[in-house]
């Protein structure tokens, strides 16, 4: 892993929790997750396990700590880091059409989803929800999917320009070689 593809994932990361840290609570303490939406770019521009690892970690971690869901630490622990391989493995299978715009909301889309189960799941199970499932899924998942998509939707088109005009293009090549 080299310096240009840790600095390009911390800013990633750092973005997202400034999002993360300033979104209120919308429904019962919960709120959209704006750390996915980094986390998913991150992993798309630098698709590498390793990479995946370190930023599905670390999402958990400060994504944990920002949170205002009673008892959100452990739960985003878990989340964070099974929904980023999961994501990963959406991505390399469908490679070839997730490289467009189109390709990175779907693919947000479906991250955002799957990583409100696994949070709520895991929540569930251990803290307990302070409402039924299906109610927080819908009041929150659902308004943070379309959220979510909305900002790749802004944001993927905006990296991909600064990407190619970059020296940072570059490490993603040698990055993705190894």
């Amino acid at each position: 892993m080299n310096t240009k593809t840790l600095v390009s994932l911390s800013l990633l990361i750092g973005i997202g929790t400034a999002l993360h840290a300033v979104i209120p609570g919308i429904f019962l303490g919960m709120k959209p997750d704006m750390m996915l939406t980094m986390m998913f770019l991150g992993i798309m521009l630098f698709p590498a396990k390793k990479n995946v690892l370190l930023v599905g970690l670390l999402t958990g971690v400060i994504s944990g700590l920002t949170t205002q869901f009673p008892g959100g630490f452990l739960p985003n622990l878990i989340d964070k880091p099974v929904t980023a391989f999961v994501f990963y493995g959406l991505f390399l299978l469908t490679r070839k059409y997730s490289r467009s715009i189109l390709g990175a909301i779907v693919l947000t889309a479906i991250g955002t989803l799957v990583s409100g189960a696994i949070f709520l799941g895991s929540a569930s199970v251990i803290v307990g929800l302070p409402g039924a499932f299906v109610a927080l899924f819908a009041a929150v998942v659902l308004p943070a999917t379309v959220v979510n998509a909305g900002a790749m939707f802004v944001v993927y088109p905006i990296i991909n320009g600064i990407l190619k005009r970059s020296s940072i293009s570059e490490a993603v090549t040698s990055d993705q070689l190894q």
